[in-house]
């Protein structure tokens, strides 16, 4: 990639930057010309380290030399310009110096994604993006392997769920999977025991389930608010629940998949692998 300098805004390639938000660029035919933004240096360079193609770069003048190096294998302009003309382009003060226009990748199968995964996270119409970048960031932290998302859940590669997840739905395995209860039914075919996150009359506390963890888990989290819909819960192996105090039932989906993740991987790692 090389620098091109503006002064103006006239450049149709600066489109990507300017007149379509990340919802639109998503709907532009996936993964066909479709596109996704990634912010920071640290974002981009994970980006292409996954393989993943930038189309276009908008960088600050002083953070160019550090931009430079992460694309250099790949072909495209590098736009460089005033912070007020940036500025201007985005709508937004470019705290992070540089974003780059990236071309979304193909996404894999189901089957795919957890052939060789032990612990899963399983979200279901998570439509905050802070919410699922979050998840994504514990995923990493924790060590389970993989996310899959519901046809409704928000988008892991909006800008927001990219910055707070720290890049790591760029390092991430993830995939959308289909509605239960078929959903379920190719969890279970993949060896998966399916745990629900939810409140209900027949939830075990997840200390108890843990305590005989199974050898491949899927953990299902729900929607903000709502919780798991009943079909998610009615297609689940085991519904789990995280015992609490002074009153408060739940927790914020990010909060409770760190919770479980942490009691799970904790779990498998001292536990006798079982074949069952």
């Amino acid at each position: 990639m090389h620098p091109v300098r503006i002064d103006s805004l006239d450049d149709p390639r600066l489109d990507d930057f300017a007149r379509l938000t990340d919802v639109a660029l998503r709907r532009v035919s996936e993964p066909e010309g479709g596109l996704y933004i990634a912010e920071s240096n640290t974002v981009i360079e994970r980006a292409v380290r996954a393989g993943h193609v930038p189309r276009s770069i908008i960088v600050q003048e002083k953070w160019l030399d550090s931009v430079l190096p992460l694309v250099a294998d790949h072909e495209g302009p590098v736009f460089v310009g005033p912070d007020a003309l940036l500025e201007q382009l985005t709508g937004f003060k470019m705290h992070r110096g540089a974003l780059a226009a990236m071309h979304r990748p193909v996404l894999p199968t189901v089957a795919e994604v957890v052939r060789d995964a032990r612990i899963v996270v399983v979200l279901e119409d998570v439509v905050d993006h802070t919410n699922v970048g979050a998840v994504f960031r514990s995923v990493a932290g924790l060590g389970a392997d993989a996310v899959l998302v519901s046809p409704r859940c928000a988008d892991p590669l909006y800008r927001r769920s990219v910055r707070v997840s720290m890049g790591t739905v760029l390092q991430v395995p993830w995939t959308r999977i289909g509605e239960w209860p078929a959903a379920g039914e190719e969890l279970r075919a993949q060896g998966f025991h399916v745990a629900a996150m939810a409140l209900t009359d027949r939830s075990v506390d997840l200390d108890a389930f843990v305590a005989d963890v199974p050898a491949k888990v899927a953990l299902v989290m729900g929607t903000e608010g709502q919780g798991l819909t009943d079909a998610a819960i009615a297609s689940a192996d085991t519904t789990v629940r995280i015992p609490m105090a002074h009153g408060v039932d739940s927790l914020n989906v990010a909060a409770a998949s760190a919770v479980g993740l942490w009691a799970v991987t904790q779990a498998q790692r001292a536990a006798r692998p079982r074949t069952d």
